[in-house]
């Protein structure tokens, strides 16, 4: 299997396919630290990074952001004091796309080297 972090998002659409729940499942283990979550009807990925500051949070955020527009793939992010919570899901489908798992690929990443 190719690893998740090295992939590059695609251009998505109305009518892409959307992850079966089978491969979501098989995906997810590349992705330890997301959880499948439901909310509005609609499957998303979901992980809170912990942070020890506001300033530490928004950094990791803007990071987050840099790299969903270099990706063309936009997660929904709460900044909060001493946490970061990415939200992902495929807007034009309603659902979870492979995008959405690359993107989580990635943005552990950036929070491991912030990490590290």
């Amino acid at each position: 299997m190719d690893l998740l972090k090295e992939q590059k998002c695609g251009s998505c659409r109305p009518g892409a396919p959307r992850v079966a729940r089978n491969e979501a499942q098989e995906l997810l283990r590349q992705i330890p630290d997301w959880a499948l979550v439901e909310r509005e009807g609609i499957e998303r990925l979901e992980r809170v990074f912990p942070y020890k500051s506001f300033a530490d949070a928004l950094s990791f955020t803007n990071r987050v952001g840099e790299l969903a527009e270099a990706e063309g793939h936009h997660p929904a992010i709460l900044t909060e004091w001493g946490r970061v919570t990415v939200t992902l899901w495929t807007h034009a489908i309603h659902a979870l796309h492979r995008n959405d798992f690359i993107m989580a690929a990635k943005i552990d990443v950036l929070a491991a080297a912030a990490n590290s």
